[in-house]
């Protein structure tokens, strides 16, 4: 497993990331789920990605229960905040109050002293960028948190929030965690630069798409698969994107590697990328997975993946 800061902090995280959406305490048994998470770090994965929103708290408690005899030194959890955990009016957003009382509950979930990182999942209009920045500054200060980021932020938010930072003589934050894999790259025009120039890292969730990246719907949607439950991935699961998965898995082939290492390794290319967050539901894929770590495409590949993603059909 090979190691990247994130942005211009010191902290290092692995290149694969384990993460908790859609998968723990939730579709994956708690024993199974243990198995998985101690198998990834005996294979180098020091990086944990959760949000209290994942099964709404189930993940911080699966994962919680399957590190309690592991040292918490070796390893980078991460959490977020903003999603409603309850009806209470109070019980959301990026206020302080939130913040802070959501980062208690984040922390008892866990069985843990402080989160290493902890990210704001969504840009709150309802909440000053100050209140939350010195609220972050506060939680870090106290010794809760040791480092903040942003989730799916635009770069005028990021460049906002780094701003006020400067201002408020505060603790900015250090990494933004969006969506990028193969066939979804927009972060590539304004949010990488804008990371860049305010030293921030990026831990980047759905590398392989939704897994559409492994190519498991190259012959059709199965029946049990995430693609045939879940609505909102029909965006994804186009038949343009289909058919350049069907040209993408070749190349891989050529390469010598699995699609979801080919996608994965893609990722890494970009030194701006401080981890790629998988969610893996059995070990064998976590293997899978993991072999993308420290793999350098070839001049031709990255050709051959060019005229692929620059196909319009």
């Amino acid at each position: 497993m090979n190691y990247r800061r994130v942005g211009r902090t010191g902290l290092k995280v692995s290149e694969i990331a384990l993460g908790a959406w859609l998968t723990y305490g939730g579709s994956v048994e708690e024993r199974q789920a243990a198995t998985i998470i101690n198998a990834a770090l005996d294979l180098g994965v020091n990086f944990l990605d959760l949000a209290d929103i994942y099964s709404r708290g189930r993940a911080e408690e699966a994962v919680g229960q399957a590190i309690r005899n592991r040292r918490r030194s070796d390893l980078v959890i991460s959490s977020k905040l903003f999603w409603p955990m309850s009806d209470s009016v109070n019980d959301r957003g990026l206020s302080r109050k939130h913040i802070m009382e959501s980062a208690e509950k984040s922390l008892r979930r866990l069985g843990t002293d402080y989160l290493d990182i902890y990210f704001c999942h969504r840009f709150d209009p309802e909440a000053e960028v100050d209140e939350t920045v010195r609220a972050m500054d506060d939680l870090i200060r106290q010794g809760k948190i040791l480092y903040w980021g942003t989730s799916t932020w635009t770069a005028a938010q990021i460049k906002q929030a780094a701003e006020s930072a400067t201002r408020w003589l505060a603790y900015a934050p250090v990494v933004e965690q969006p969506r990028y894999n193969l066939l979804d790259r927009q972060i590539e025009h304004e949010i990488i630069p804008t990371c860049v120039r305010y030293g921030l890292g990026l831990t980047v969730f759905s590398p392989l798409a939704q897994g559409l990246l492994t190519g498991k719907y190259n012959e059709g949607t199965p029946p049990s698969s995430r693609g045939a439950t879940t609505p909102w991935l029909r965006d994804t699961l186009t038949p343009e994107n289909i058919a350049k998965t069907k040209r993408l898995s070749e190349v891989a082939r050529s390469a010598g590697m699995t699609l979801s290492q080919l996608a994965l390794a893609w990722v890494l290319r970009r030194p701006e990328i401080s981890s790629a967050i998988i969610g893996a539901t059995s070990v064998e894929q976590l293997n899978e997975n993991i072999g993308a770590s420290g793999v350098t495409l070839t001049t031709d590949t990255m050709a051959a993946i060019d005229d692929i993603l620059s196909d319009p059909a």
